[in-house]
């Protein structure tokens, strides 16, 4: 068949390079500047050849034994998940690619606390990525979302009570709660008790207002999201309690100036 037929056919079907017995240099460079996975076809590709692959598929890197930092470098910046196919990414490629998304350090052994870190604080559910994360890196992840618990084995009792600060529906997500850590819960965010209210004592909950709201750096957020739970009110069949004379009683002058303005605001 004569070479300019040939040249046509791989022009037209880039693969077609895989049945043609001893193709060429300028076909096989065709055939990768046309696709640039034709580059599987090729045995002991020209340096020419194997950039005008990876400009034409970034994806082509997969096919490259040593690449080039360059080469390296335009695959991840075409897409992160092109580190996959690299098999000894320098710590400047991997980061190229983690700055695109946490995601890719899926694709990088035993990574440091720094890459770890690098990865949640980009997407928080990365971690699911990291087999045995830093309490740091914990930490960063739940502090994002605390959906990032879904994906910690073994969740530090800091990473969970920040999370349970940040949205108390967190605490679906621990297990083995008892009631040390029901209180403990309370302690950072008062609207747990939506979901423990039949698991603690009124008794209980009184001691754990009286911590908290007695102390004078106490969170604002905390007193207002307590005067305005429904689940502790006077008139409640859960948690009984007049909540503004409790903190008339027990509460701090901070607490104190907060609940006045509190309720000078639902007026």
């Amino acid at each position: 068949m004569e070479q300019a037929t040939l040249m046509e056919m791989v022009k037209n079907n880039p693969n077609a390079l895989a049945h043609i017995n001893n193709p060429t240099d300028e076909m096989k460079l065709l055939a990768v500047t046309q696709n640039g996975l034709a580059l599987k076809y090729i045995t002991n590709p020209t340096r020419e050849m194997l950039e005008a692959a990876i400009d034409s598929n970034a994806r082509a890197i997969e096919f490259i034994t040593d690449p080039t930092e360059a080469m390296m470098i335009k695959a991840v910046t075409a897409g992160w998940i092109n580190l996959e196919y690299i098999q000894h990414p320098t710590a400047e490629i991997i980061k190229l690619a983690m700055q695109q998304a946490g995601w890719a350090i899926k694709y990088v052994t035993n990574p440091s606390e720094e890459l770890q870190l690098l990865a949640v604080r980009k997407n928080y559910d990365a971690i699911k990525f990291i087999k045995e994360p830093t309490a740091s890196v914990q930490e960063a992840a739940v502090t994002i979302s605390y959906e990032a618990l879904r994906y910690i084995k073994s969740p530090t009792p800091t990473a969970e009570l920040i999370a349970v600060k940040n949205d108390e529906t967190a605490i679906r997500l621990i297990n083995d709660v008892d009631k040390a850590k029901i209180l403990e819960f309370l302690r950072v965010n008062i609207l747990v008790i939506k979901h423990v209210a039949n698991q603690i004592t009124l008794t209980e909950l009184e001691q754990v207002l009286r911590e908290v709201l007695g102390n004078e750096s106490v969170d604002e957020k905390y007193v207002r999201d307590y005067l305005n739970c429904s689940v502790i009110d006077k008139n409640s069949g859960i948690m009984p309690l007049d909540k503004l004379m409790f903190i008339y009683k027990h509460g701090s002058k901070k607490a104190k100036k907060i609940a006045v303005d509190e309720k000078l605001k639902l007026k």
